[in-house]
């Protein structure tokens, strides 16, 4: 069965950058889309960032647009997530999530991701 397995997470301080990772297995990596959403607590999950399974297709939430960027290496089966001057807003559970149908061609509408890790907990001081 497919697997997510996200790694990274940790307490860094405002201003700090971190790389998230993805590491995925149970499927043809290559063929499908990917994306990160993150959790804070009391409050809802939020899309943060998705890719297409060509890597041609990106988009990102109004949360992190212009300090992140999600990318993917099909040959490690593993997406990232690098978020650049972090808040303490950014504080959440963020999550890696897979998209259930191959080569689609655009990042996939938010409820339509059905395959998710566990998470890696993300905290950022003041």
């Amino acid at each position: 069965q497919v697997q997510l397995v996200e790694s990274g997470g940790g307490l860094v301080q405002a201003g700090d950058s971190l790389r998230l990772s993805c590491a995925a297995s149970g499927r043809i990596f290559s063929n499908y889309g990917m994306a990160w959403f993150r959790q804070a607590p009391g409050k809802e999950r939020e899309f943060v960032a998705g890719i297409d399974w060509r890597g041609s297709s990106i988009e990102y939430g109004d949360s992190v647009k212009g300090r992140s960027t999600i990318s993917r290496d099909d040959a490690k089966n593993t997406v990232y997530l690098q978020v650049n001057s972090l808040k303490p807003e950014d504080t959440a559970v963020y999550y890696c999530a897979g998209d259930p149908i191959p080569f689609r061609n655009y990042v996939a509408p938010a409820g339509r991701y059905t395959y998710w890790g566990r998470g890696t907990r993300v905290t950022v001081s003041s």
